[in-house]
């Protein structure tokens, strides 16, 4: 039966993508859905940024195993990113009217610091997007009880997100986002409150979390223990800013007041909702100690799937893998938009394609998205490291290279292309040298990496100019201001 109500729910979410096809004219509906998205929406698309895979699957499993302490990076890390996105980068980026946040580099600097920045920031989405793929042929082979492996199941997955993104972009990704936060939302409310009870309510769960040692958010001890809780909080709070699709979610408001708000709300609503999954596989270990502890140890993304097929009624399985598999295709959807979206922008359009009309780029865009889903599901179908690694990796390139870049550029009048790319050089390079040499230190290497880059920033704009005045665009009066 489950495995029927999940192909209607696929079906419907097809449905309503290439429904979402019919508004897209051109480039600019593709991207950033025509800049028309209401605040609602915004704040859904936010939303289902990061409520994937890891949220419900990979931090529910991390908590139980680790407290608060091992999920600082999200969501505390993630929802604030959301909410200092938007209250510090959305206005400035939302004035300038750029189609994508490797337009902001070139406006800023130059093609240099572009070209480089777009290679970052897209190697970043490959294990971002594979976890998602992976997290898809998890729920296939779950729901399918085995019938469907996980290897076809993530075959399954990326075909069916693919679908409805090669036609409606931006526009399917948004609308779509709305109807699966409004599903995700009841079908985590509803199996909490039947869960509740079986644990022995909300108080019961929290006191023994609280007596487990669970709840202790802040680590005990020196620097050895300051430092890499530091530097896993900032990774994905800063690292995650100069992305392409939190930039396209916020540039796809209708007006700036929308893109502020959205962010902020989507972020603190992602706050609140990712407690949900914390609670129902913490209550797990207390309904079945002896079954969910095993699994603790053995296999811990299977304690929340295992718990709904064997502690819930139909209708709450039904809602919560279509919740689960919602949010996983939301965040799959736009994570493969985006690096293919900067991609034809950014690189095809300057080197190889340099006349090309609204029309050849929108086939082109479409092109390079099918391409990326190949290189991700064959990245998925043979990384060994778990959900929650996978996504936390993906920011350390971005939070190291991309980040000091767009930070300085936007509030530092004296920022210059020299400053950038020493930042972007020193930062990458530190980083990649310490996960080398050092990876068992107590500074995490993404750490070390951001303090080179911000000095980097700091040397390069202030010495005297060794590249000359050229790239510094006539933009660069106005992002200052």
């Amino acid at each position: 039966m489950l495995i029927w109500f999940v192909v209607c729910y696929l079906l419907v979410s097809v449905g309503i993508g290439l429904y979402a096809s019919t508004r897209v004219h051109n480039s600019r509906d593709f991207v950033v859905a025509g800049r028309n998205l209401p605040l609602p929406i915004v704040t859904a698309t936010v939303f289902a940024t990061w409520f994937g895979a890891e949220t419900v699957l990979g931090i529910s499993a991390t908590f139980v195993k680790e407290g608060l302490a091992g999920v600082v990076a999200d969501p505390f890390g993630a929802s604030l990113c959301l909410v200092i996105a938007g209250l510090f980068f959305a206005p400035l980026l939302y004035r300038m009217n750029l189609l994508t946040i490797g337009d902001y580099y070139r406006a800023r600097y130059n093609r240099a610091v572009e070209l480089i920045m777009t290679v970052c920031i897209m190697i970043s989405y490959l294990g971002w997007v594979s976890a998602q793929v992976v997290a898809l042929g998890l729920v296939f082979n779950v729901v399918s009880d085995g019938a469907v492996t996980q290897q076809i199941g993530m075959v399954l997955g990326i075909s069916v997100v693919l679908t409805y993104t090669i036609f409606g972009g931006m526009w399917s990704v948004a609308l779509l986002d709305f109807v699966q936060m409004t599903v995700i939302m009841a079908a985590l409310l509803l199996i909490a409150v039947l869960i509740n009870g079986d644990a022995g309510g909300v108080g019961n769960v929290v006191s023994h979390a609280q007596a487990a040692g669970k709840l202790q958010l802040f680590p005990s001890g020196g620097m050895d223990a300051w430092i890499p809780f530091i530097g896993a909080a900032l990774t994905m709070m800063l690292g995650s800013i100069p992305q392409q699709d939190v930039f396209q979610r916020m540039t796809s408001a209708k007006d700036e007041k929308t893109a502020v708000r959205g962010s902020v709300s989507g972020g603190l609503l992602y706050f609140g909702f990712a407690f949900i999954p914390m609670f129902l596989a913490y209550s797990a270990t207390l309904i079945d100690p002896k079954v969910f502890g095993d699994l603790v140890d053995s296999d811990s993304q299977m304690i929340l799937p295992s718990l709904i097929l064997n502690h819930t009624p139909l209708v709450a399985q039904v809602l919560f893998f279509g919740a689960l598999l919602s949010a996983i295709m939301s965040t799959a959807s736009a994570t493969l938009l985006a690096p293919s979206v900067m991609f034809t922008e950014n690189i095809l359009k300057h080197f190889a394609l340099k006349h090309m009309s609204d029309q050849q780029m929108l086939r082109t865009m479409r092109i390079i998205l099918i391409t990326f889903g190949g290189m991700v599901l064959w990245f998925a179908l043979h990384s060994e490291s778990s959900i929650f690694h996978m996504v936390e990796n993906a920011y350390k390139v971005t939070l190291v290279g991309a980040f000091v870049p767009l930070a300085f550029g936007l509030y530092w009048k004296r920022a210059n292309n020299q400053g950038a790319l020493l930042s972007i050089a020193l930062g990458l390079g530190s980083w990649l040298l310490m996960e080398v040499l050092q990876p068992d230190t107590y500074w995490p290497p993404q750490l070390i990496g951001l303090l080179f880059s911000i000095c980097g920033m700091l040397l390069g704009s202030t010495m005297p100019n060794l590249i000359g005045k050229h790239g510094v665009s006539h933009h660069h009066q106005h992002s200052s201001t």
